[in-house]
Order: structure tokens, then C-alpha cells, then sequence
């Protein structure tokens, strides 16, 4: 009996999808796999950034454009992986900000929450909401989301420090927004290390309000103070073997992360120390603060010394090798995949 002919049912297939297309619907079947992988998937590569190679360019542009006319005259930091979109994760933007002697970068606010980490330089200042707060490096300082804030610098020498902001984030649900201020520079209502005072000691005014919603309200946490922490907590316990010492930076009135959308951290490694293998899914930024070593990621290496930043994309394993005592601050988006239960974890 002579075998009945089968349909090309590729080509019915097609036709099926040219009709539906029409329509703007498409088969899932199609791209289900790339949804819904085995493992996170991510565009964005290891990288390591060498402040040696960046800083003559941050200086070149400052002789080139002011900071004024920049609005922030900032390098930003792309992820090889997604050059053009100005970001350094698919969460997270980051980016080297230069201010020099003198100079004033104009006040304005906008929806995106901030970091600043300072990198280079001291005495240059932040404005937030009516009160400054002195750079120093390492110094961990934030800017609330939608409040006013402006930077200066009065001093004699170029201060550099390091954005990182929640743009990609906001941009997911269009909720960016911004205002320039109607002065260049913010009146001031509050003295400096006003915000310490009133929420940095375990006090609080009675019956005060979070000035800053579900952001931290102090707004500068000096690296004095947490290298001092870092120090204290070495002498009384063992290294993690993943992460040395680790502490995250937090809200005082909750207990929580000190901003709602990015996690923040400062960690001790000792010497000659090599740590485990760790990934975890929220792609994780990295500032090197002291020491020198090497940062395995995935199969990638990178040497490291002080003011340089690399990048641990999700899920990619990192090994730190240390060759003298590491500090290293960090951020990442932690808190939006804890809030919907996504974030995970291994260790070794």
C-alpha cells in the first residue's frame, strides 16, 4: 500500500504564525526555553575597570567641560556586555563622578535612588534635603529618592567618587522622573551631621516620621566608622569561608536595607586568603578600598588593587584570592528580588 504523503507541518506552522502575527500574538512554544532557562541567563560579562586607566580621562574631561555644564560630569562604567546602555548590571548604572576645586554640581532631584562612594580626594560635600555631609574616602553616602541634592567642592584637590544608581529598575516601570532646583546651590536648614544625631545613635526624636520614607535617614555612614566595625568583628570570630568579614550597611528604623532598592555591603578579607566558591543571583558591583588581589569570576581573572571596580554578573561563581588585607564595598539589587522572593544563593 503506497505510503500517504505527510503535510510539511514547518510550513503550516509559519503560515499559522504570519496570521497570528497580525494580530500581535505569537507562539510561546517558540521562546519558552529562553524565558524560563535551567539558570539565570544575563548579557552582562565579568568585568574589571583599572582606575589607573580611567582617571586621565576623568581629568581630561574636567579640563574640557564643567561640571556645571555636565549637570555630573561622569564616566560611566558599561558592562562589556552592554555597551551603549549605560549600565554596569542589567539592574544597576554606575559611574566615576569628577569634582574639582571649586566647582559646584547644580541642584536638582529625581526619582532614581543614589550612592555615592568616594574613591579619590576629601572635602568636597553633599547636599541632601537641606543638610551637607563631607567626603572623605570610603565614605558610603546616599541620596534618597526625590530629594534635593547638590555637590560642591571648597577645597584644593580633585575629589572623585563612584554613582550607583537604581535607573535600569525605575526604567522598568517608567516611573523616571526629574526637576531641576531653582538655584544652583540648596539653602541649608540643618547642621552638618545633623542626621547622625537624630538617628545614628540609637535615638530617634519621638514621634518623628522617616524623613526619607523606606531610605535610610542618615545619609553619610564614614568609612572610619565601618572599617573600625570590620576590625572589631575580625578579632572575635573566623572568616566566613565565602566572604571573609561581611557586614551590610542598613536603616536604622527598620533594621532593613539601608535603601529599598540597593543593597549595600563592606567586607574585610584577610591575607593569602582564598575563599570559596560563592554566586548568588543579584548581579553584585564591587570597590576596592584597600588591598591587592585577584577576583575569579566564572572563568574569567582579574587582578585588583586599590580604586578599582569589577563586577560579578548573576549566578557567576566568585573566588576572591587575597595577597594583602582586602576591603571591599559592594551593591547590587538584592532587595527588589528578596521583596519578591526571588533572590538564591550557593556557597562552594
Amino acid at each position: 500500500m503506497a505510503s500517504v504523503p505527510k503535510p510539511n507541518i514547518s510550513a503550516e506552522r509559519q503560515a499559522l504564525y504570519g496570521r497570528m502575527d497580525k494580530h500581535n500574538l505569537a507562539p510561546l512554544w517558540e521562546v519558552l526555553h529562553d524565558l524560563i532557562p535551567n539558570e539565570p541567563v544575563t548579557p552582562c560579562k565579568p568585568a574589571l575597570w583599572k582606575y589607573r586607566d580611567a582617571r586621565p580621562y576623568l581629568m581630561e574631561a574636567g579640563k574640557l567641560i564643567t561640571a556645571k555644564e555636565a549637570i555630573r560630569r561622569v564616566l560611566v562604567l558599561e558592562n562589556p556586555g552592554m555597551r551603549g546602555e549605560s549600565c554596569i548590571t542589567q539592574s544597576l548604572y554606575a559611574g566615576l563622578q569628577l569634582i574639582l576645586p571649586g566647582e559646584i554640581a547644580p541642584s536638582h532631584r529625581h526619582s532614581q535612588s543614589a550612592l555615592r562612594f568616594i574613591v579619590e580626594g576629601s572635602g568636597a560635600y553633599t547636599a541632601v534635603d537641606g543638610e551637607r555631609t563631607t567626603m572623605r574616602p570610603g565614605d558610603f553616602i546616599i541620596t534618597p529618592s526625590w530629594t534635593w541634592h547638590d555637590h560642591g567642592n571648597p577645597g584644593n584637590d580633585p575629589v572623585v567618587w563612584m554613582d550607583g544608581l537604581d535607573i535600569r529598575i525605575v526604567q522598568t516601570f517608567a516611573a523616571q522622573f526629574h526637576e531641576v532646583f531653582a538655584e544652583e546651590v540648596q539653602p541649608l536648614s540643618r547642621s552638618e551631621g545633623a542626621s547622625v544625631a537624630r538617628y545614628g545613635q540609637g535615638l530617634m526624636p519621638l514621634g518623628a516620621p522617616a524623613p526619607f520614607g523606606k531610605t535610610s535617614p542618615i545619609f553619610n555612614y564614614p568609612y572610619e566608622k565601618s572599617r573600625e566595625s570590620l576590625a572589631k568583628l575580625s578579632r572575635d570570630e573566623a572568616p566566613d569561608a565565602c566572604q571573609g568579614w561581611k557586614m551590610e550597611f542598613i536603616n536604622p528604623l527598620t533594621g532593613g536595607h539601608a535603601m529599598p532598592t540597593i543593597a549595600s555591603f563592606i567586607q574585610l578579607v584577610p591575607s593569602g586568603f582564598r575563599s570559596a566558591p560563592y554566586r548568588c543571583t543579584d548581579g553584585t558591583v564591587y570597590a576596592v578600598v584597600e588591598g591587592t588581589g585577584t577576583a575569579r569570576i566564572g572563568a574569567e581573572r582579574f587582578d585588583f588593587e586599590p580604586r578599582d571596580t569589577f563586577v560579578v554578573p548573576s549566578w557567576y561563581p566568585l573566588v576572591l584570592e587575597t595577597r594583602s588585607e582586602t576591603v571591599l564595598f559592594s551593591f547590587s539589587d538584592r532587595p527588589g528580588q528578596e521583596a519578591m522572593g526571588l533572590w538564591r544563593e550557593k556557597r562552594g
